[in-house]
């Protein structure tokens, strides 16, 4: 063919045609998203796991009440280590923007404070643990033998407390040097090892309750000697010293303290809506009760994905909002929130294929099938009414906006609050299923209107882009 004007123009098949429209569509970018992500949603699901060992091999001794105290003794320390999410949570945030910065010894900082807090609360609990365990049981109400067990299981896991804080920090700060692969590592070698020991001590050593609280001591103290191990690669990395990193500094401590409390009242107030949630279902009688307990484990299973990019999008936006990067920031909250967004149509349509298989194999009684039969479509959209949410909680706290984050979720709750006494007040479980995914979608839109007032300054960005 002659050659007027310029090159001879390339005729690309339709194969290399689809490859590069693939290419664009999935580059490097969503590479980069995915290979921080997977891990974190692979490690997360060991955690069931762990818990549903902890029920098997206690519900393989002769009296059923040791599975009550496992069950009473677990969700004792959720309410009590959960409190102190914060340490992981704004670790990762403060750690995410030092290292956007550049600034080595600031990243040291961030998890030596971290880890001093750890370390007094992990005491604290400790010496508190006479009227920890007074209140949670004049509270639960549980019958003499599952107390007695609950209260054996208690007072070995307890010694745990300053290790398992301590994990919070070493989580939050590999995150944010977007090491997934050694929070995989971390959390897979943990929970493995912590259901080895279950075994063995429970079946093989005959240590009931007792054993099983030991081998989450013993885990979760091997935990920091693996997490410290798992970070030195990143400290020798990033150089700096620990000398003269200002630990006590009463500026930062004030800082982080103020951030802290913000996640805290956050925290409860999510915790709340959760309970508001459980104790509204009560008056509906024990079958929606129950029915409803069963549906919550699909948000559980659907959460797995959201906190993972979730997770992602604190690392990457923390990072790129400490560097002061308008192009990075912008790209980071666009990709992870596209991929959640995938990744909570998914999960949806997964739990419509086969949300009833899924009830089956939760519960045996047939009224409390039939009811979750009935409530299912609900509990199939929770990840699409929820993606927004998980997205710009990671958004906000890797920018560290915890004042509106928090503000947010307060009144996302006292909006739910309000519609859920009125499906109470109508007397349809129907309507208290629409007030909870209105909560979920109204924590995503509520930061959504906010988010443009965080995205970095355009004169600043530009000098650093």
């Amino acid at each position: 063919m002659p050659v007027l004007f310029g090159k001879t123009p390339q005729i690309k098949s339709n194969s290399e045609a689809q490859m590069n429209r693939t290419r664009r569509w999935f580059g490097k970018g969503d590479r980069r998203v995915l290979s921080l992500t997977l891990p974190i949603i692979l490690s997360n699901a060991t955690v069931p796991l762990l818990g549903a060992v902890d029920t098997a091999v206690v519900g393989h001794l002769d009296s059923p009440h040791y599975i009550g105290a496992v069950a009473v003794g677990a969700l004792i320390f959720s309410y009590v280590f959960w409190s102190f999410g914060f340490l992981r949570m704004a670790t990762t945030g403060l750690a995410a923007q030092a290292y956007g910065r550049r600034d080595p010894n600031g990243v040291r900082a961030v998890f030596a404070r971290a880890a001093l807090i750890a370390m007094t609360a992990g005491l604290a609990v400790m010496i508190l643990q006479w009227p920890i365990i007074e209140l949670a049981m004049s509270l639960i109400a549980p019958t003499p033998a599952v107390e007695a067990a609950a209260r054996d299981y208690f007072h070995v896991r307890i010694w745990a407390s300053p290790a398992t804080l301590m994990q919070y920090c070493m989580l939050g700060w590999l995150l944010a040097m977007r090491d997934s692969r050694a929070v995989f590592i971390f959390q897979v070698v943990l929970n493995s090892l912590n259901i080895v020991l279950d075994i063995l001590f429970v079946q093989g050593f005959g240590w009931d309750v007792k054993g099983v609280a030991g081998a989450t001591v013993i885990a979760d103290y091997s935990g920091v000697v693996l997490g410290w191990f798992l970070m030195q690669p990143h400290l020798k990395r990033l150089g700096g010293t620990w000398r003269g990193i200002g630990v006590l500094d009463r500026v930062q401590l004030a800082k982080l303290m103020k951030i802290n409390g913000d996640i805290f009242v956050r925290t409860m107030a999510l915790t709340s809506a959760f309970a508001l949630f459980t104790s509204f279902s009560a008056r509906f009688g024990e079958v929606t009760l129950a029915a409803n307990a069963v549906l919550q484990n699909f948000l559980m299973f659907g959460s797995f994905a959201l906190d993972g990019f979730a997770h992602a999008a604190e690392t990457l936006v923390g990072q790129a909002y400490g560097a002061e990067r308008r192009k990075q920031f912008l790209w980071a909250v666009r990709k992870t929130t596209i991929w959640g967004i995938v990744s909570a149509v998914c999960m949806a349509a997964i739990f419509a294929v086969t949300g009833p298989w899924i009830i089956d194999a939760l519960t045996t009684i047939p009224e409390v099938r039939e009811a979750s039969y009935t409530y299912l479509l609900w509990a199939v959209i929770l990840p699409v009414t929820g993606v927004l949410g998980f997205q710009f909680d990671g958004v906000f706290l890797g920018a560290m906006q915890t004042k509106h984050w928090r503000n947010m979720m307060l009144v996302s709750v006292g909006i739910y609050a309000l519609m859920a006494w009125g499906a109470v007040a109508m007397d349809s479980n129907h309507l208290l299923w629409a007030a909870f995914n209105a909560f979920f979608l109204l924590r995503g839109l509520t930061l959504a209107v906010l988010f443009p007032t965080i995205i970095p300054d355009r004169r600043v960005a530009a000098m650093r882009a």
